[in-house]
């Protein structure tokens, strides 16, 4: 697009008016999607990327039966009274690794305590871990990541080293370093943890995304109309860039609530008397000959939760790429 200039070099009226036309253009482009009437709505009006994906998620079979169970595993992990109305502490020795019987659909373990009520009741640590460490790195990334790729210079390259540190360290070596001298048994210690090394991941992706969004034509536009730099940061580049975090955390969700599993596994994670399917994985380990259920239940809650998550983050990740479309 030529530019109009005054005589004294300034963008003249005509020039500013010509910039507004580009900015609503682009901002009309990134609400339609590519492919025609697949991008408008019932009235003629262009949808968002967001309403699109939305739309596409509903029809993804894959999306509603992940779905359906990560809401059946938030419901049970905040009233897991609703499914059963043991005592996961409650044990008895004279039960112990007996197997299924009326009133107890998956037995005993090694202590006598209900493998059903464990089951139900060790959800509630694995999915607030999971959610808890999610939104801490997302944002924490975001904020730093986002600020080094909008701005650039000393701060991104220190942040890149920085990152580049974190990155060096083994995540479950630095779990035994550093949990094992936390004391406490509550899940602060482990989410705090997977924040701390964490973060990097997501801080790289939103910065990549700052970057390629601060170059559109858009952006642009909303700097020669006089947009101060928080402004075009929080209006205009952060919307369009933060799909892929949002990806990547959702991903990324299953494999904290796996970490916290191991770690727990392992013993410095959650610690007894706290529930955690990580904790009875670890105590059944002993019986997995004489008593296999007592392994299979919590470990197969487990593997079916982390695959749900991984499962949603595809397809959202499915719905928001446009090169997907």
């Amino acid at each position: 697009m030529p530019e109009q200039y005054d005589s004294e070099g300034a963008v003249s009226p005509a020039g500013m008016g010509a910039a507004m036309d580009l900015a609503a253009g682009e901002a009309a482009t990134l609400q339609r999607t590519p492919g025609g009437p697949a991008g408008t709505g019932p009235r003629g009006r262009p949808r968002s990327l967001w309403s699109d994906a939305w739309r596409d998620l509903c029809r993804n079979p894959v999306f509603l039966a992940s779905g359906l169970v990560i809401v059946f595993l938030v419901v049970i992990a905040l009233w897991p009274s609703l499914i059963t109305s043991g005592n996961p502490l409650k044990c008895d020795l004279v039960m112990a690794q007996e197997g299924s019987r009326p009133g107890h659909p998956f037995g005993f373990d090694g202590q006598g305590c209900d493998v059903y009520t464990r089951t139900v009741y060790g959800a509630r640590a694995s999915v607030t871990v999971g959610v808890c460490a999610t939104l801490g790195v997302a944002v924490l990334g975001s904020v730093l990541g986002g600020l080094a790729g909008f701005f650039g210079g000393v701060w991104d390259s220190v942040l890149s080293r920085v990152t580049d540190v974190f990155f060096a360290i083994p995540v479950v070596l630095g779990g035994l370093v550093l949990l094992s001298v936390v004391p406490g048994t509550t899940v602060w210690p482990v989410v705090g943890f997977m924040v701390l090394l964490g973060w990097p991941q997501i801080a790289r992706i939103a910065r990549g995304a700052v970057i390629t969004a601060r170059q559109h034509d858009y952006v642009q536009a909303a700097r020669v109309l006089g947009a101060s730099p928080a402004r075009i940061l929080l209006r205009h580049i952060a919307p369009n860039a933060v799909a892929p975090v949002i990806v990547v955390a959702t991903i990324a969700l299953g494999t904290y609530i796996a970490l916290e599993a191991t770690l727990s596994y392992l013993g410095v994670g959650l610690r007894p008397p706290s529930v955690s399917w990580g904790i009875d994985i670890s105590a059944a380990s002993p019986f997995i000959r004489n008593a296999p259920h007592v392994l299979l239940w919590p470990a197969g809650a487990l593997a079916l939760t982390v695959l749900a998550f991984i499962m949603l983050g595809d397809a959202v990740r499915d719905a928001l790429d446009p090169k997907l479309r």
